[in-house]
């Protein structure tokens, strides 16, 4: 008899039925352990029993493989508390030290529980049965003693921990953007003709602390340092980031896009994210690179309040046309091929002229830029699709971030300091790229 992987055994028993069925699928699985079975069925059979008790069977048979101890540490987190104690249970009894670090989250670190007069707050017979196994597995109820041990298992997650906390922000090409007020939003109030929606971004005035940015977007020099230095880790990746071999650009191998002083394109949201904190920073919000670009004065360009072409790379300095509505625009940009235009971006530091009011270049076009706000609701990106694929969420309002700045194939009314655009945080474009902000020293 082998049921073990199917859920419909258990479908329309009674009490009786259910439990002598459970008996049953337990003594197949003892009879016929098998390592790798148990570790998935531990993780994903419907039935809480028979997760337990494959937790049990594996403790019995394989506590010593390193795939069963990760079952069991994972199965610590079962939604169910008979599940999650039998894992916590069979860690402490089997010394599982892999498990320690989820032990310890579910209820702290055993050498402060074990010092005289520590104040808790144990909630029931989870906190109870987590102490006992921390104890077991360290093998000591003596505070200075379990902190010794604990220091000693725990030194290469310190030593990763404090080598992140060490980093300095990456302030070599950034700007400071003093604390104060600005005028944020849209300054036009008729549609162009490229029926553009710039009224997303009402007027208002925005008071913001003072914080670094860099001078230029990221540059392909820059961030490809950045994926040799991550290869392998995972350190400084998104919580909710899809499962990837690197963090290398999709269009490094274009030579029209990676040349080493041309703005970074090519990366997701995740990875960009992943950038700004290896270098000590993180994504601007939108109204901090909207006062990075337009300074407090509410100007409609980085430089001023007219148009001026010869400052900004743009849909017509690009393809070498030029555009003057909606059908024109569209027309140039259906000739979009390999080697259409042939030099579609300009290294991240030229065009001087353009500079905003703190000295910051193309954050009117080149390409968009990558903030970490959510484009619906205005408030942080908080994803939340791991394991998802993203024709599962591309229509999620969560999905999408607020880019700012306009590209090498916006027309200028995407190039004001207001304009706002949308992407889906997976999506690699040769359009997009990013700048990083970072704290102001006090």
């Amino acid at each position: 008899m082998t049921v073990t992987s199917d859920p419909a055994v258990f479908d329309g028993t009674t009490d009786d039925q259910y439990w002598l069925a459970i008996q049953q699928v337990t003594a197949d699985l003892e009879r016929h352990a098998d390592l790798d079975r148990l570790c998935e069925l531990s993780a994903t059979h419907p039935e809480w029993p028979v997760r337990a008790a494959c937790v049990r069977i594996l403790g019995a048979s394989f506590a010593d493989r390193e795939a069963a101890q990760r079952a069991i540490a994972a199965a610590t987190h079962d939604t169910v508390d008979s599940v999650a104690f039998t894992a916590i249970t069979v860690a402490g009894e089997h010394r599982i030290a892999l498990a320690a670090r989820d032990l310890i989250g579910i209820s702290g670190w055993p050498s402060n529980f074990t010092r005289p007069a520590y104040l808790r707050k144990p909630v029931g017979c989870g906190a109870a049965l987590t102490k006992r196994a921390l104890i077991a597995i360290f093998g000591s109820e003596d505070p200075d003693e379990l902190r010794r041990l604990e220091d000693q298992h725990f030194a290469d997650v310190l030593n990763r921990v404090a080598a992140v906390k060490k980093r300095s922000a990456q302030l070599a090409d950034a700007v400071l953007v003093p604390a104060g007020p600005f005028i944020a939003g849209a300054t036009g109030t008729v549609p162009g003709p490229f029926q553009m929606n710039d009224q997303d971004n009402p007027l208002r005035v925005v008071d913001l602390p003072a914080f670094y940015i860099d001078r230029t977007a990221v540059t392909n020099e820059r961030y490809n340092r950045f994926v040799e230095e991550t290869a392998g880790t995972t350190e400084f990746d998104h919580p909710d980031q899809p499962p990837r071999p690197d963090h290398a650009s999709a269009h490094r191998r274009d030579p029209r896009f990676n040349r080493p002083e041309h703005p970074a394109t090519g990366m997701d949201w995740y990875d960009a994210w992943a950038f700004a904190r290896w270098a000590g920073g993180r994504l601007p919000s939108e109204d901090e690179w909207e006062k990075a670009a337009r300074g407090a004065d509410g100007r409609r360009y980085p430089w001023g309040n007219d148009w001026d072409p010869s400052r900004a790379n743009y849909v017509e300095r690009s393809f070498g046309t030029s555009v003057h509505d909606l059908r024109s625009l569209e027309s140039v940009l259906v000739t979009v091929g390999p080697s259409t235009p042939a030099e579609p971006v300009m290294p991240a530091d030229s065009l001087p002229e353009g500079a905003s009011p703190y000295g910051l270049l193309h954050m009117a076009g080149n390409v968009w830029e990558m903030t970490r706000t959510n484009f619906f609701t205005k408030a942080d990106l908080d994803p939340f699709f791991k394991g998802r694929q993203p024709v599962e969420f591309m229509n999620r309002r969560d999905a999408f971030y607020s880019l700012r700045g306009g590209t090498w194939t916006s027309p200028p009314v995407c190039l004001t300091t207001y304009y706002r655009g949308k992407d889906l945080l997976t999506d690699k474009h040769n359009e997009i790229g990013f700048r990083c902000v970072y704290p102001a020293a006090g």
